[in-house]
């Protein structure tokens, strides 16, 4: 039984509102805005979708809602293992016991800034390209100098590069491809965030990290990783690498799982789970009121 946590875009206005009515929730979100540099609180209830879409906000905001939900999740210490899409494998390295909840909150602040800079610098974007032949879609990728972002498994991968490359990618797609583009900022995991890079391992440089107390897999390739010290450099090295989500399901079905609980703001990596893992159970928590199906699932398994 696996946790896994969701990247940027899967939150919405308002997303957060019910979480603050469980016991503690709204001083563990105070002290997640504090280390994090950014009003969670009300960015996850008040703020409207242009506020919470710019990185710098949306970054710390996806973590914070997983790691809220996390800490709700009934029988969590049966989770055998943790994997994150993108920005989520912060809060799976908090989850794993590799870094504090502290430390996760405070880096994903310095990286959330520094992408939001990297991204400012060159009008850029990314769009997701569902169906096709996957090798003729990154030969057409490859054609527009367009770099393959999210390999996210199901059909579906995500390029990034220039706006201009992205609006020929939507007038001229592969054959069977239907291409979509995304509200986000930037094109991240490409060359593009270099910068990024180098400002969130100077601050990652100064954090401790611990093994993993349950197995993690990394988005670099789908390998687990068992050097904490490993992972959190795995972490500053993806900001401008592939995400390989795909390699990630293929780890999944390899080891055996026997059923995915994706956190708070879930459903995106459910919706993949359900067309690259078929028959294997899962959960997502949108809210507090899925947690008992959560719960119950990860107690099966016990």
């Amino acid at each position: 039984m696996i946790a896994v946590f969701p990247g940027q875009g899967s939150q919405s206005p308002g997303f957060l509102s019910p979480w603050l009515e469980l016991d503690g929730a709204a001083e563990r979100l105070a002290r997640y805005s504090e280390w994090s540099g950014v009003d969670l609180v009300a960015a996850g209830t008040e703020w409207d979708a242009d506020r919470i879409r710019d990185t710098q906000v949306a970054q710390p905001l996806i973590v914070a809602a997983s790691l809220l939900s996390w800490n709700a999740l009934p029988s969590r210490e049966r989770v055998t293992g943790v994997a994150g899409h993108s920005v989520g494998e912060f809060a799976a390295a908090a989850a794993a016991g590799i870094l504090s909840e502290e430390d996760a909150l405070r880096l994903v602040g310095i990286r959330g800034r520094a992408m939001a800079e990297a991204a400012a610098a060159e009008v850029t974007g990314m769009s997701a390209v569902l169906g096709g032949d996957e090798s003729a879609v990154i030969a057409r990728l490859e054609e527009l100098d367009l770099t393959p972002a999210n390999h996210n498994g199901g059909g579906q991968i995500v390029a990034a590069g220039s706006i201009e490359s992205l609006q020929a990618l939507s007038a001229a797609p592969p054959a069977g491809t239907r291409v979509i583009a995304l509200q986000v900022a930037g094109a991240f995991h490409t060359r593009y965030m270099a910068p990024a890079v180098d400002t969130l391992a100077a601050a990652a440089g100064e954090v401790e990290a611990s093994d993993p107390r349950v197995t993690v897999w990394t988005n670099r390739d789908g390998s687990v990783v068992s050097s904490g010290t490993a992972f959190r450099d795995l972490l500053v090295a993806q900001v401008a690498s592939p995400v390989r989500w795909d390699l990630c399901m293929a780890a999944f079905a390899e080891h055996g799982v026997s059923g995915i609980v994706e956190l708070s703001p879930a459903g995106t990596l459910v919706g993949l789970a359900k067309r690259g893992l078929r028959g294997v159970p899962a959960v997502a928590v949108k809210t507090p009121e899925d947690l008992p199906a959560a719960g119950a699932l990860v107690g099966a398994d016990a």
